[in-house]
This record gives structure tokens, sequence and C-alpha cells, in this order.
């Protein structure tokens, strides 16, 4: 496949000379801020945007040596599971044709599963760098919250986006960790974890050895997955319980509610941020008639998308008086309720497995008339963001058509040093 529409932009960025990254090319999603060179969150409102700095982690990445070859095509500013809502053209799977590859980290995804990059950075708000990992066959992992800086990061949902790294093997996406975690005063949401993750030294975790490993295994995010992926999710078990590891059923009750929780929580965030885009303060501007407002309404009726457009709209009613404590105080509620669950199911293992995503690679068009289709894709990934809690995808394996299936494995908060370990026993 030689057009795949992984990239948005081409342009090179050169890092230092030297460096733990030097001779290797990174790939940044478009919603990562990258001084100089055109940043668009993959839509139409900020086409021709050029930040006038660098987001944390592109600093870092060109402290460690790193090439970056270009901008990464997404969803449009994050939102969809897909990479089919991007103002650029959807994303096609390099290694399953006519499939999508994922999202919304899907181009990142797509060129390290190409080869037209060594490693690449997306942002997972609700399974955007562990979903395209998963339909792309390759590795991601979403960080703790806390452990990356989100300085320059177009925020979509703050209390749950993180940037962590795809790669081919888990070696080198925890390479990649090493580089751009850490904290960063010009983040308040970032702290020093160096005494939980061993000085943030990742790689030298991925030495496969998972003797002794108890893994848990919430039997609810198995309900209602194809029968194929569930098939290979059991044989990547049994793979690591050959090698030394042991698994057991654990509950988590609460996952059940947590796809409607994430959605209001994710969606009333997005109402606010993404308010700023009133084509005065950012996005297109000009050349409309009337007052404020309705210059206003005409600049996001051009610039955004059909899926921007529903999610702003649903989170500015879940927030609207009258519905507050309806909607989001209960969605609230609900995240506090994940988080306990895990921390139970936690408790009685090291970490938590299941298929990362219920489905293989959809067929390009396939969930776009049906959004809430999608939405239910992210019922093994959404419960993660909502406890803030670390996670990996790693390829387990394929279906019988050879579409991959990835297998996520969940760890306690700044665990990522254990769930680096035991991914690596398989990739």
């Amino acid at each position: 496949m030689t057009d795949y529409n992984g990239y948005i932009a081409t342009e090179t960025i050169e890092g230092e000379e030297d460096g733990p990254l030097a001779g290797r090319t990174v790939a940044v999603k478009d919603n990562i801020s990258t001084e100089g060179v055109q940043t668009t969150c993959g839509s139409a409102m900020l086409e021709g945007y050029v930040p006038p700095y660098d987001a944390t982690v592109v600093e870092r990445l060109k402290e460690a040596g790193a090439t970056i070859p270009g901008k990464t095509n997404m969803d449009e500013f994050g939102m969809g599971t897909t990479t089919e809502t991007s103002a650029y053209g959807p994303v096609e799977n390099p290694v399953a044709e006519g499939r999508v590859p994922g999202g919304s980290s899907g181009g990142s995804a797509a060129v390290v599963a190409a080869g037209d990059a060594d490693m690449a950075l997306g942002s997972d708000t609700g399974g955007s760098i562990r979903c395209p990992a998963a339909f792309c066959g390759v590795v991601g992992i979403k960080p703790t919250y806390g452990l990356v800086s989100r300085y320059g990061l177009v925020a979509y949902a703050n209390s749950l986006e993180q940037i962590g790294p795809i790669a081919p093997s888990v070696e080198e996406a925890a390479e990649l960790l090493e580089v751009i975690a850490g904290p960063d005063e010009r983040d308040g949401t970032t702290r020093d974890a160096s005494e939980e993750v061993e000085g943030y030294d990742f790689a030298d975790a991925a030495d496969g050895d998972v003797d002794g490993l108890s893994i848990g295994v919430p039997t609810e995010l198995l309900d209602g997955a194809d029968e194929q992926v569930v098939e290979t999710f059991w044989t990547a078990l049994d793979d690591l319980e050959a090698q030394g590891a042991t698994y057991h059923e654990v509950d988590l009750p609460s996952v059940e509610h947590a796809v409607e929780a994430y959605y209001v929580i994710a969606m009333s965030e997005a109402s606010s941020n993404l308010a700023r885009f009133d084509g005065v303060r950012y996005g297109q501007s000009g050349g409309y008639e009337g007052n404020w407002n309705e210059s206003f309404a005409n600049s996001r009726e051009e610039g955004f998308g059909e899926e921007v457009k529903r999610r702003v709209l649903l989170g500015t009613y879940a927030l609207s008086a009258g519905y507050h404590d309806k909607y989001y105080k209960k969605a609230q509620d609900a995240r506090a309720w994940v988080k306990q669950d895990f921390d139970e199911a936690l408790s009685e293992a090291d970490v938590l497995a299941s298929p990362t995503m219920p489905v293989p690679p959809m067929k390009r068009g396939e969930s776009l008339d049906d959004p809430l289709t999608m939405y239910l894709a992210d019922a093994n990934t959404t419960p993660v963001n909502l406890a803030n809690l670390p996670a990996i995808s790693v390829p387990a394996g394929e279906t019988d058509e050879g579409l991959p299936v990835g297998l996520q494995l969940v760890g306690p908060a700044f665990g990522e040093r254990t769930i680096i370990r035991a991914g690596s026993a398989l990739a």
C-alpha cells in the first residue's frame, strides 16, 4: 500500500545531534504543538495555524536527538475511533486493506505499522492510543495521568487525556516513554513520580520475565466481544501462563456504566475547551456578515465537522442549567465507582487483562452512520481513563481473516514498569 494518508504534513523537524533517540524518527500527532510547523488537529478550523512554541514532549524529543518526519493524521480534535472524521480525509489501515486503523491516533499507528516512522506519539482520551495500536498490530502505551506533560497538547478533555508512545515493540515504546515522561512546571497536573517508576527507567523493565506475575481477567470486558477476538485473547493468556504467569477472574461491576460516564464527562469538557474556537481567538475568521453571534456561529459551522458538532452540543446540554446534576454529576459519581473497582481488582492481581478492542478493525465507512456503535467500541478502553491508570496494548495475534487483535494490560497508578514487563513477554 502506498497511499494510506497517515501524514497531514511531512515537514521535517531536526533534533539535536546526540541523545538516546539520535538517528531515529518519531512522528507526532497533529494535536501536539510544533513551533513553526502547522498544527491542525485534523480540523478545517485550524488549517494554517502555526504554533509559536513547542509542546513539552516535542522539546524532549528534540533534546533526545529524534527527528520528527511529520505530523500525523487524526480524528478531528481527537473525536473518533476510526480516524475517518479528519478534515484531511480518512486513514486506511496499512496492514488490513479496506479497514480503519483505529482512532483517534490512527495516523500515528499507521505510519509506524507501515514503517514510515520508527516510533510515534499519540494522545489517549478514551483509548485513542491503544485502539489504533491494536488495529494496526503495534504497541501503544497510555501512561498514568500526570506522568507525561500535556503542555502544548490541544485540549479535548483535560481530566482524561494523556500523551503516550506508539512503537513496533514494547522495548521501543518504553524507550520513547523514558524520553517524554517526567514533571513539568508548565503543567500543574504532572508530578514527580521518579520513586514509583524507578527514575523513569522503563526500557530495562521490558525483559519478558513474567514468572510469578498474577493477571486478573475482568469477565465484564469479554461480554459481547467478537468470538475470534475472545479466542485470540485466551490464546495469548495461555502463552503468558506457559511463561510462568497465572490468571484468574476478577470483578469490575461498574464498567457497565463506564462508557456512558466517559462520554458525558468527555463531551462536557470538550464543550468548554472548544469554546475558544470562535473565529476571534482561534479558528476561521473574516468574511462573515452579521453581528458577533452570527459570525461566531458561521465560523464554527464551517470549521467543525459533524462529529465535533455532535459532541459539543451534547456536552453543552449536559452542563446546562437543570441538567448538570442529572448527567454530569452522576457521571462523576460513576467515575469514582470505576476507580474504586479498579483499585480493588488490582489488590488481587499485579495487572488486569482484556482484549484492547472488542472487535477487529472495522471496514471503512462502517460506523460513520452509526455513532452509537462507534462509542460502544470503546467499552474496554474508556474505564482506564476514568480511573487515570496506565495501560498498554500489545499484539495478541490475528483473526482467521488475518486482522490484528490487541491485548490490553492495565496496572496500578504509576505501574508502567509492571505493564511493560508483562507486555514484553508477547511483543
